[in-house]
């Protein structure tokens, strides 16, 4: 079983990474590979009850890798993790087969809760330099997450998402019927959800508006009061308001001067 997955794991990465050339190397020098091992070796004790055991192996692991994957963590045979440096992946984590992990990748909760907490990667996912998935949600098959995203809602099969927090930019084609039929399913779901949300915004809406006519109607919402003037701004204006009777009355005056000299 620990070869057979190991096997797996080296077409994977032959799969995924141009720059592998042969198994012999990709067995000698792939951490990726090598955390990957290290951690079916640690999850075996964790399942025996071993949990010390397999907890001081995973931090072995990461010294020696840069990889850190808790020993409870399901990732099946077929994942590649490339170049790996800061890759994280928790406790309650599932990764399923044809998964291409890169650098800085974490896959981890969103607070102190117990339970499924953290995310569950289907088949075929592709999880960019940085990206984040934060939750204990299902990244369906296929998505792309972009790199340094940020992923806190379930994403659907065959989506691409990017940015802080992750949105949705594009559902690409999927290429056999059931992919089609598995694409649809999902994104009527998500619609679903959308209106659900947006159904609710509204509903608070309209009861803050009902809120705010009661209390119009019993007269607990005082009516606005102007504003006083401040007594030099009021002067100001009543100033400006008498400056066209006072020019008028001198041009009269000037007017009777002149005809009196004549």
């Amino acid at each position: 079983m620990f070869f057979k997955s190991l096997r797996e794991d080296i077409k994977a990465a032959k799969r995924n990474d141009p720059a592998a050339r042969n198994w012999f190397e990709i067995l000698l020098t792939y951490s990726g590979v090598h955390a990957l091992s290290w951690h079916r070796v640690a999850r075996f004790f964790y399942k025996i009850k071993l949990k010390l055991i397999a907890r001081m192996i995973s931090q072995m692991a990461r010294f020696f890798t840069g990889i850190e994957i808790h020993p409870a963590a399901k990732i099946e045979a077929g994942v590649f993790i490339d170049h790996g440096s800061g890759v994280v992946i928790g406790e309650t984590a599932e990764v399923h087969k044809g998964t291409v992990i890169y650098q800085g990748v974490t896959l981890g909760g969103t607070g102190k809760e117990r339970g499924k907490r953290h995310p569950t990667i289907m088949e075929n996912v592709t999880l960019s330099a940085g990206a984040k998935v934060l939750g204990g949600f299902t990244v369906g098959k296929g998505a792309k997450i972009g790199a340094g995203a940020v992923v806190l809602k379930e994403v659907p099969p065959y989506a691409t998402v990017v940015g802080i927090p992750g949105r949705i930019v594009r559902i690409r084609p999927p290429e056999t019927e059931n992919e089609i039929h598995e694409g649809i399913i999902a994104v009527k779901a998500l619609n679903q959800e959308l209106r659900a949300e947006d159904l609710a915004l509204k509903e608070e809406q309209a009861k803050e508006a009902a809120r705010i006519a009661e209390e119009k109607r019993s007269g607990k919402l005082e009516p606005m009061q102007p504003i006083p003037l401040p007594t030099e701004t009021a002067a100001g204006i009543e100033k400006t308001q008498e400056q066209p009777t006072q020019v008028w009355d001198e041009i009269q005056k000037k007017e009777g001067e002149s005809n009196e000299n004549l």
